[in-house]
């Protein structure tokens, strides 16, 4: 039977809910301290579930970084139970043989949702709490 230790359950539970007044409030304090800077970055569903179902990932970290273009992004991997970057895993290929497999690294997210053109998404958020 497959043992997991407390520490790994501790890694996956890594977070927590906030309320939508203190996630208004802490967006809008960087906002204000970084008006130039990008609002944030929407990342798909379908990215985060392919990282999340790599063999013992308990979470994924986020990076600051700069992308080919010199604007700002997010590059996301995930983590092991370990606290470990998943660099690589093993896989089964087609043909059912294991086989090493590299460790998804991503970026390209989007743009923010915006609620309509007036307001960026945040300040919608801080009008309705």
């Amino acid at each position: 039977m497959l043992q997991v230790n407390n520490a790994t359950k501790e890694l996956a539970m890594v977070g927590e809910e906030i309320s939508h007044e203190l996630g208004a409030k802490m967006i809008k304090d960087f906002q204000d301290a970084n008006p130039n800077d990008k609002t944030g970055n929407y990342i798909g569903r379908s990215i985060l579930e392919s990282i999340l179902a790599q063999p013992d990932c308990m979470g994924i970290c986020f990076y600051n970084a700069i992308n080919e273009m010199g604007e700002k992004t997010l590059v996301y991997v995930g983590v092991d139970g370990n606290e470990k970057v998943i660099t690589e895993y093993v896989g089964i290929n087609a043909a059912g043989k294991l086989v090493k497999q590299k460790g998804i690294v991503a970026d390209r997210g989007g743009k923010p949702p915006s609620n309509d053109d007036e307001k960026s998404w945040w300040e919608w958020l801080f009008d309705i709490i």
